[in-house]
């Protein structure tokens, strides 16, 4: 992950800083992609990782073997997931502000459910125009 606050681009808009720190996380893996139970708990370590605030956490399961959908509210913005067990497929969403280290959640989402494959895109998340 980039370490740096400000992004440039387009050189005839001006420079922003960031507001936070957006993962986009794919995992591609058959484990534990329907059971709702180790996904809360898994939502909870990486809040922990991330050194965030939990407010609030919700999570629905789909009628049997048809997957999850839950969010984890922080006061620094959130976590969430969806689930497609029988694609082998999970999405997830990581988005903080503030002092947190939302990178910590990559490590807890592979042990959690072993990846065949993982894919992260970082997105910095724009607030103030610097001039």
């Amino acid at each position: 992950m980039s370490n740096t606050n400000t992004l440039i681009l387009n050189p005839k808009i001006p420079a922003f800083t960031a507001a936070g720190h957006h993962l986009l996380i794919d995992l591609w893996t058959k484990q534990n992609l329907d059971n709702i139970d180790y996904i809360e708990k898994t939502l909870r370590k990486c809040v922990t990782a991330c050194h965030a605030t939990l407010l609030h956490i919700h999570v629905h399961h789909f009628s049997p073997h048809m997957g999850v959908s839950g969010v984890a509210v922080l006061a620094e913005s959130h976590i969430s997931v969806h689930t497609w067990p029988e694609q082998g497929y999970a999405a997830f969403d990581v988005f903080m502000c503030g002092n947190t280290q939302p990178q910590n959640a990559v490590k807890i989402l592979k042990q959690a459910f072993t990846p065949t494959h993982c894919k992260i895109q970082e997105i910095q998340r724009s607030a103030t125009i610097k001039n």
